[in-house]
This record gives C-alpha cells, structure tokens and sequence, in this order.
C-alpha cells in the first residue's frame, strides 16, 4: 500500500471513495465540504491510499484554530477519513490516520483535531480533547467524540475552544450523525 499526496486527476476518484464510505451521493455533504475547503484555502492536505494502482483510501487535513488566552494558535483538522467500504477493517484507515499525524507534525501543527469514535482514533494517538482543556467548536459533537492528537510543537498554554473553517458551517458537517451518534455518546456513558 502506498499512501502520498493525491495528485490533482485523482480528487473526483477521491470524491468517490469518500461519498462510498460516507453512504452518501456524490455530491453528498461530505465531497461538498472538501471542495469548499479547498476552495476557500482551508485544505491543507489531502492524502490518498493506493493498492495496485487503484485509490482505496482518503484523508484531508483542514486549517482550524484554537482560541487560546494567549492568542489565536492554528490547528489541523482531520476530516474526512474514508476507506472504500469493501476493504474497511484491512489497515488502510490506520495507515492514513498515521501519514495524516506525520504530515501534520512535518509541517509544524501542534495538534490535530477530529470527531469520532473514540475506540477507533484512542488505538491510533487521539485522546478525550476536553480531558485536556479543549472546548467543542459545537454541542453537536458529543463529548466523547471529540478529540486531539498532540504533536511535538505543542506547548501546554495552546488550549481554548476549537474553531473550525468556515466550509465545515456551510455545509453543514459539524457534528457525528446518527447512527455514529448514538454509538459514540454511549462509549463515554457513565458505567462504561
């Protein structure tokens, strides 16, 4: 497997694989938010995952903020992750969620952001973002879901409320759907 930058011919097959992962059309919410954030300049990075010429996986980092006492400190944003359904639960997510960190930390991030299953991203360097002084960017993301991969050039008083780019407002992708929801806010269940 081979995971890199997706080259410009590759973004509608890139689209595809998102919008398969997503069970969305197309032009679904998720494919919408990475052309806006392209488009507004918010997209840092977009990798892919290749396995015999074929694109298999995607990842995209996004420009964020924390609003930190001191002052504005910019973050990364990792979103979407998807891998075409068909090859789920082979590594190829986990492979992409590490080059995601390691292209972040190269390019002096200190800390990349995400919503999702904290059983799934605690196993790959994510821990409880408000365990560590975060505030949610919105009360649509569950507590549980919303999360932090500290990097190398994060110093402790870069804390405060996540603040997204504005493509992911327009379009409406803030926050974990259902059935996601409902699974994620009962892995930080009291009782658990």
């Amino acid at each position: 497997m081979e995971i890199r930058d997706v080259m410009p011919a590759e973004e509608t097959a890139a689209e595809r694989v998102v919008s398969a992962a997503f069970g969305e059309p197309t032009d679904g919410r998720v494919v919408q938010m990475m052309r806006a954030l392209r488009a507004g300049g918010a997209a840092r990075a977009s990798l892919v995952a290749v396995v015999d010429g074929e694109l298999v996986g995607h990842v995209g980092l996004s420009r964020g903020w924390v609003d930190a006492r001191r002052e504005l400190v910019e973050v990364v944003v990792l979103s979407p992750l998807s891998v075409r359904p068909d090859l789920q639960r082979n590594g190829v997510g986990t492979a992409l969620v590490a080059a995601a960190l390691e292209t972040a930390g190269d390019r002096g991030a200190p800390a990349v952001f995400l919503e999702g299953s904290p059983d799934y991203y605690g196993r790959r360097g994510f821990r409880s973002a408000s365990a560590l002084g975060f505030d949610r960017p919105s009360t649509r993301i569950p507590d549980p879901g919303f999360q932090v991969a500290l990097l190398s050039s994060y110093q402790p008083w870069m804390v405060g409320r996540l603040v997204y780019p504005e493509a992911f407002w327009t379009t409406d992708t803030v926050g974990l759907r259902d059935p996601e929801l409902e699974r994620v806010e009962a892995q930080g269940a009291p009782g658990r």
